[in-house]
């Protein structure tokens, strides 16, 4: 399970982490929610199992929101540059998805090798297009 290993991290390097092995699913978001919390037209997030996870450096502040689901939904980010990392659900409290742009490198996420999932497009921008 540890043979491949990625690292990633906040803007200002106070936060860090590794996850290990591939991901579950990439999933490409176009929910309002993501758009908000990225400031962008959709969000790129792997999903890993928590075991997969390890906070190497700083530690992760936490906000809870409900989605228009009912479900919640609990953001990591880090407490000095507020850069999110990834969030946790309700649905899946089991998992950790983490931002693809917090990778040093996500150069790796190819969508040859791994399943991408486009959910949400209903609330896509209408200026956003899909591969």
């Amino acid at each position: 399970m540890r043979d491949k290993v990625h690292e990633g991290g906040c803007v200002c390097a106070a936060v860090r982490y590794k996850v290990y092995g591939d991901p579950d699913i990439v999933v490409v978001c176009h929910c309002s929610w993501c758009q908000r919390r990225t400031g962008s037209a959709f969000a790129v997030i792997l999903k890993f199992d928590k075991a997969k996870f390890e906070l190497t450096a700083g530690t992760l502040s936490h906000y809870r929101t409900i989605n228009e689901y009912g479900r919640w939904l609990e953001l990591g980010f880090c407490p000095t540059c507020a850069a999110n990392i990834g969030f946790t659900q309700e649905r899946r409290k089991d998992a950790r998805a983490i931002d693809a742009g917090t990778f040093d490198d996500p150069g790796w996420i190819n969508p040859q090798q791994h399943e991408f999932h486009y959910i949400f497009t209903d609330l896509m921008q209408t200026w956003s297009t899909l591969p």
